[in-house]
């Protein structure tokens, strides 16, 4: 497939999107910059949202500034109609800061990192990283206590491999320890004396409970502090870093969330450019093609009879269990929300509807459970399916699995076909094979918590959970434009599926 104008655009924001979005902190932020400049208006769960929500408007919530929730409401929207969804998560496999990180280790300053998902850890090493996060600092002006982001574009650490003259197995396959063997060096400690005084600090800390920074119960005579400060639990120079980064003093940082990246940037390659090279396509692929489809789709917005609405989620990659992944409450307080609001700005703006009219919404609801799917890899074509084979750039993957790992199901299928075919886009299948384990989403929990039909859906790449992933660019426009038609054209086709008999 080759791309078009509108393709090379899509291909080029994408990686720009990715470029701007180390973390899950920094997915949300870009997200909330796309979505404000779309006209898209913020709302708080802290408030009461009636008479805020109005038809044809355009709102988006957040929660942990990791997570995010964006809908519009059609201009002929009642309550009791369905919302069209997609599904997709902020996060990917990382290396995160531990708590106490700072450390020396024969003249080498050291990081102490914690893993992060189910990543290809081996792909880590080598590599130009840096930091990105968010940072909590005191606001001297108004004593608040503020979250910053932070993304350092220079390479700070590097975790190294060992030469392979020193391997005892030089040429078999390549373990290691991910506590001991697995910690980056961040620089050289200039005078040995104050290597080995650092290094039998850290150890004395380390038998310790590492909390108070008086000795043993004592409380000293300087102010007292519940937990030792940032500066004495990671490297001095590094948090001087992030101060002047954010252009605080040191002393204002109260915590943080750090995790490493890599300062390769995202790009395009192959010999006709069909690729893209690039960290986090798992799944930021989705976040930004859900985003854009869902903005395209506001031109029809006075026409349309239901919600359209983008749920992205933090912490998929460590099961989801948590107060703003796709396991918590994020979803459904906030379509219990929408679905509780009369849009009549003819009767008391405090009226709630009755809790049947959600009951209602969601049997005429669809999610499209979106996250990378895994495409025929060429070097290893036997771990693939005989039949069951996506290639890149030949459309998005339409997952199925017997045993709901993934929840797609026939009616699923055959509406997004009437979808895709309206939006002239390819769609592959992809199965595991019997004797091959199977990965999930958030698909399954979703649909199992909201009662919701789902379709597990994604673009096909290699390399998926590496540090370096490879996807297609043709893939980002077909995503983008199967996600606009859906949001555009859901309500229309769904009351012509027949599942359960009875239907309005």
């Amino acid at each position: 497939m080759k791309m078009n104008s509108l393709g090379i655009k899509y291909a080029n924001d994408f990686i720009n999107f990715v470029n701007a979005s180390p973390t899950p902190y920094h997915v949300v932020d870009t997200v909330k910059k796309l979505l404000v400049e779309a006209g898209f208006k913020e709302l708080s769960e802290r408030r009461n949202w009636a008479g805020t929500v109005k038809k044809e408007g355009k709102y988006f919530v957040t929660r942990n500034a990791s997570s995010l929730i964006a809908f519009t409401v059609g201009g002929e929207y009642a309550p009791g109609n369905g919302i069209s969804m997609v599904g997709a998560h902020t996060d990917s496999p990382t290396l995160r800061i531990k708590p106490i990180s700072t450390s020396t280790k024969d003249g080498f300053y050291q990081v102490g990192v914690e893993t992060y998902g189910g990543g290809i850890w081996h792909t880590w090493f080598d590599r130009d990283l840096s930091i990105a996060g968010r940072v909590f600092v005191t606001d001297q002006t108004t004593g608040n206590i503020v979250s910053k982001l932070i993304k350092i574009d220079k390479p700070l650490l590097r975790i190294p491999t060992l030469a392979i003259h020193l391997t005892k197995d030089r040429y078999t396959k390549f373990e290691f320890n991910k506590e001991t063997q697995f910690r980056p060096i961040a620089g050289l400690v200039t005078n040995n004396k104050e290597a080995n005084a650092t290094s039998e600090k850290n150890e004395d800390e380390e038998s310790s409970s590492g909390c108070c920074s008086g000795e043993g119960n004592k409380l000293s005579t300087e102010e007292f502090n519940t937990i030792k400060t940032v500066i004495e639990r990671h490297n001095k120079q590094l948090m001087e870093m992030v101060a002047e980064q954010l252009a605080v003093d040191v002393k204002d940082i109260e915590d943080f969330e750090l995790i490493l990246y890599d300062t390769n940037k995202s790009c395009i390659g192959g010999l006709n450019d069909e690729f893209i090279f690039s960290p986090r396509l798992d799944n930021q692929v989705s976040c930004y093609c859900s985003t854009t489809g869902l903005i395209n789709s506001i031109g029809l917005l006075p026409k349309q009879t239901g919600i359209q609405l983008i749920s992205l989620f933090d912490h998929e990659e460590i099961g989801s269990l948590s107060a703003q992944g796709a396991d918590s409450s994020f979803l459904p307080n906030i379509l219990e929300r929408i679905c509780k609001l009369t849009f009549n700005e003819s009767i008391d703006t405090k009226q709630e509807l009755s809790s049947t009219f959600f009951l209602e919404t969601m049997a005429k609801s669809f999610l499209l459970s979106s996250d990378m799917a895994h495409g025929v890899h060429p070097n290893y074509g036997e771990f693939y399916d005989a039949l069951n084979r996506p290639r890149i750039n030949e459309g998005p993957v339409i997952k199925v699995n017997a045993n709901q790992r993934y929840v797609t199901n026939s009616a699923g299928i055959v509406l997004l076909k009437k979808i895709a075919n309206g939006a002239k886009t390819p769609l592959q299948l992809f199965v595991t094979r019997n004797d091959s384990p199977c990965g999930s989403t958030i698909g399954p929990m979703l649909s199992a918590k909201l009662g919701v039909r789902t379709l597990d859906i994604g673009n096909p790449q290699l390399s998926m959970h590496s540090c370096r992933e490879t996807g297609g660019t043709v893939d980002i426009g077909t995503l983008v434009t199967l996600f606009e038609q859906y949001f555009e054209r859901y309500n229309e086709l769904e009351p012509k599926i027949l599942v359960d008999g009875i239907q309005d």
